[in-house]
This record gives structure tokens, C-alpha cells and sequence, in this order.
């Protein structure tokens, strides 16, 4: 890890420890030339994954799509960046969980969307109508619907 100061190459970790959210790895480091100290963050990635987009190309996975989809529907939502962070780590453990090397866009998508009904209705409405690519208000109305039926039950 390179020295964000001197570019230094050579950095000691001084301190590790689990970060608030507890899915990744806060560490302490500190430069060996000119002793500057500074917090880096390691998270599990997923690797190796292909995504089968609905034309049939094939892509790897990316997580900064991801991460962009989730700030469309999030956007001037009372969201903390912990709660983001949370919301991206149970998206991704999700897909981990079903154990492929391919994986299709939709199912992507569903997993996305499961996690954000629990977590803010307005961007899961958000997500649905990209997502689902509501033709009109009526489609729109459907899934609010559900959405509110599932909400009282």
C-alpha cells in the first residue's frame, strides 16, 4: 500500500480491527519514510462472477454498477452511508449464497430488490419501475399496490 503522501511503497499496519459496520477491516497503517499514518478498508469482493445481461451478453460482475443503481434509488432519501454499505454487503452475500460462476441480470435484480423493500419503500418503487420498465401509470400502481398490501399484512 503506497503512502498517500510520499508514495512512499513500503507502509506497516499499525492497528486492525473490524469497522463499524462489521463486514470489513479498518486498518491502521503507517508510512515508513515519512510516518504518516492512514485508515484503509478491505471488504469481501466477488470474484469471477459473470452476469448474463437479458440480450444474452455476458459481463463481469461490477460492484460500482451496483453501487450506482442503489444511489439512483436512493437519491435525497434519509439513507447513512453505514446503512448503504449494509444494504450493498447483504445484496452481495445474496448472490454469493447461490454458489454460481454465471448468474442472470434478473435474478440481480430481485435480490436487489427484496433487500431494498426491507430497507426504504421509496427506492425499492424507484428500483422496480427502472427495473421492471413500467409501461405505464397502471403497471406503476400494481406494484405500489402489492407493495402496500404487503405492508399490512
Amino acid at each position: 500500500m503506497k503512502c498517500p503522501v510520499c508514495y512512499h511503497a513500503d507502509t506497516k499496519v499499525v492497528d486492525s480491527r473490524a469497522a463499524a459496520d462489521g463486514l470489513s477491516i479498518r486498518r491502521r497503517r503507517e508510512c515508513l519514510k515519512c510516518g504518516f499514518r492512514f485508515s484503509t478498508y478491505e471488504e469481501v469482493e466477488i470474484l469471477e462472477l459473470t452476469v448474463v445481461k437479458r440480450d444474452g451478453r455476458k459481463e463481469g460482475y461490477s460492484r460500482d454498477k451496483l453501487v450506482k443503481g442503489l444511489k439512483r434509488a436512493f437519491e435525497k432519501r434519509p439513507i447513512t452511508e453505514e446503512k448503504f454499505k449494509k444494504i450493498i454487503n447483504l445484496i452481495e452475500r445474496d448472490i454469493q449464497a447461490l454458489r454460481k460462476s454465471e448468474i442472470l441480470s434478473e435474478q440481480i435484480g430481485l435480490i436487489v430488490m427484496k433487500q431494498l423493500k426491507k430497507f426504504d419503500q421509496v427506492a425499492y418503487i424507484r428500483f422496480a419501475s427502472v427495473y421492471q420498465s413500467f409501461k405505464d401509470a397502471q403497471s406503476f400502481k400494481r406494484e405500489l399496490n402489492k407493495l402496500l398490501k404487503g405492508r399490512k399484512g
